[in-house]
């Protein structure tokens, strides 16, 4: 398997889980959803918001595509993200959604690129105003690196609510899609 088709199995994973997240989140009320659990971003809600906003971030950078991946509120003005930890969306469903259309463009994304695009230079300003400038492949595998890590803190959450997410490993969305081994 090549650097990109990992690249797009760890994107098809992305989806694959935050959809078994969201839909386990979805059993609970807002309340629970909202409640500050003692994680790095507090809720749930939180958390799962993090991913999103984070996840625009990148492919803003990315892409460029301004249009695509600022954050809108409901009146389609555009959100001023001044924090990592900042709520895009206060409503769940909405959140939903927007992660939905995210990950569905995460994986077009992925999947329009060709096997020279991972070594192209990417250059772009962090959040906290600092220059960077290195290979696009090491900022993918950030990416797909950051979702796993706080989507395992999203399911530690949901766990210690009592509602078990089931094997979060990649290994078992490979086995679901019966993709041969060499």
């Amino acid at each position: 398997m090549s650097p990109l088709e990992q690249y797009r199995a760890l994107a098809r994973y992305n989806r694959w889980m935050n959809r078994r997240l969201y839909r386990l989140a979805f059993t609970l009320d807002d309340s629970t959803l909202k409640r500050d659990m003692g994680a790095f971003f507090g809720s749930i809600h939180l958390t799962l918001n993090h991913m999103l906003l984070t996840d625009r971030a990148w492919m803003l950078r990315f892409t460029g595509d301004r249009e695509r991946f600022v954050s809108r509120t409901l009146a389609q003005e555009p959100i001023a993200v001044t924090s990592l930890a900042q709520e895009l969306y206060p409503d769940f469903e909405t959140l939903h959604r927007e992660r939905e259309r995210t990950d569905e463009d995460i994986l077009e994304w992925t999947y329009a690129l060709d096997e020279s695009a991972l070594d192209r230079v990417l250059e772009y300003t962090t959040s906290t105003g600092e220059a960077q400038r290195h290979a696009l492949w090491w900022a993918l595998g950030h990416l797909f690196n950051h979702q796993t890590h706080h989507r395992g803190q999203a399911a530690t959450l949901l766990k210690q609510l009592g509602i078990d997410p089931g094997s979060t490993d990649l290994v078992a969305m490979l086995r679901e899609e019966e993709i041969p081994t060499r």
